[in-house]
């Protein structure tokens, strides 16, 4: 369902752009410039699966944030995004798995927490959605181990 503008209109905006594909660069306008690769080679640059982990969890712990502020809690959480790249018989798809650490705070609480702001978080809402997409509380991060090729 669309956001109604009008009612909630934007209250911030940029634009993230890639001219030249994937073997180039993306950029803000005025800011940051990032070298881009393809995934699957040792060329230097960063790739589209690194961009949305980062967006997810640097999102999801702003969020986190917040909530941690609002309960007079310290900041303490942390977010790890493990994403991995797959094909399927349209050709690619992403699955990601963000991985919540709240040290220092109890189970059902830290439960709770997450689970709120899985719901606040805009990146989050954005591609909760998607079967492909799971945030979960741990007390340690899982290893990602590269895939063999």
């Amino acid at each position: 369902m669309a956001i109604d503008r009008e009612k909630f209109p934007p209250l911030y905006r940029t634009v993230a752009a890639n001219d030249a594909g994937l073997e180039s660069h993306s950029y803000v306008p005025g800011g940051l410039d990032v070298l881009t690769s393809h995934p699957l080679n040792d060329a230097p640059g960063a790739n589209p699966e690194q961009f949305i982990g980062l967006a997810l969890s640097t999102c999801l712990n702003a969020t986190l944030e917040a909530i941690e502020e609002r309960r007079d809690l310290p900041h303490s959480s942390q977010v790890h995004t493990i994403v991995e790249m797959a094909r399927d018989t349209r050709g690619f798809q992403f699955y990601l798995t963000a991985e919540v650490k709240l040290p220092g705070v109890d189970h059902e609480t830290a439960v709770a927490m997450v689970d709120l702001a899985e719901r606040r978080c805009p990146v989050a809402k954005l591609i909760g959605n998607s079967d492909n997409v799971v945030v979960k509380l741990v007390t340690e991060f899982s290893a990602a181990t590269p895939v063999e090729s």
